[in-house]
């Protein structure tokens, strides 16, 4: 299994038709760059919120790096919006053995925590760059914050989202019939008290490649997408949710000193 993994973009190679519509040749990095470029979104709690749209997962990662070994103790914080081209992920921990079949979707081996998930077009994907040692929010407190912004976000959807005890990210609550079915994943990054990665919503996307893994390192594990429940919006707006929650919760829990 060891032989998939392996960084993004991998050269031009033959896909399956669910993948080839969202090419993976070529992709032109300068594009995320100019994304980067354009004017930020204030939100409340001082932090900058970036909308750049359909992105190759190494770029935005690359990305998210070097923001945050640039930054120092007056870089504001920032949420970014993505979509991503199709592509599994291992965290940290990850066993390559959860993943089952990839299909030809390329699998890479981030830094995050956590173990194997699945983005694609369709998913709102909201990366959390805060300087949380300036907040002086613990770990365990700031991923909190994160599901509790996830659930709100459900919650003004008409969907109950619920924690999971020992499994991290948001499921379906009662009383849907798909209830404990995973509709949000998580996972983060800290370094030097600042935060990178973040979290995945499933908004109207195709599920098939979660059969193709162990989500979260769950094997069967029921995953579900917004769609797929009856609530039809775009990802692009459920991100803006999420941040504007996110953004809420940081300023109503003020820096402690």
């Amino acid at each position: 299994m060891d032989a998939i993994i392996r960084p993004q973009p991998a050269p031009c190679e033959t896909s399956p038709p669910e993948v080839a519509e969202f090419t993976r040749c070529g992709a032109d990095p300068s594009s995320l760059d100019l994304a980067l470029e354009l004017p930020a979104q204030d939100l409340p709690g001082g932090i900058l919120l970036r909308n750049l749209g359909l992105q190759p997962y190494q770029h935005a990662w690359d990305a998210m790096r070097a923001f945050t070994a640039a930054r120092d103790a007056s870089t504001p914080d920032e949420i970014w919006l993505v979509e991503h081209w199709p592509v599994y992920t291992l965290g940290q921990a990850g066993k390559p053995e959860h993943v089952l079949n990839a299909g030809g979707i390329p699998v890479v081996r981030s830094d995050r925590g956590g173990q194997v998930t699945y983005h694609g077009p369709g998913q709102a994907v909201a990366y959390v760059l805060l300087d949380i040692r300036r907040r002086h929010w613990m770990v365990r407190e700031t991923v909190t914050r994160l599901e509790d912004a996830v659930i709100r976000t459900l919650a003004r959807l008409g969907v109950v989202g619920v924690r999971r005890p020992g499994a991290p990210g948001i499921y379906l609550g009662a009383p849907h019939t798909r209830a404990g079915a995973k509709i949000s994943a998580l996972g983060l990054k800290v370094r030097n008290g600042c935060t990178y990665h973040g979290v995945a919503i499933n908004v109207d996307m195709d599920l098939a490649p979660f059969t193709g893994i162990n989500p979260c390192g769950y094997a069967g594990l029921d995953t579900v997408d917004l769609a797929g429940i009856g609530v039809h919006t775009r990802a692009d707006a459920v991100g803006m949710c999420f941040a504007t929650e996110l953004a809420m919760l940081a300023a109503a829990s003020p820096n402690r000193r």
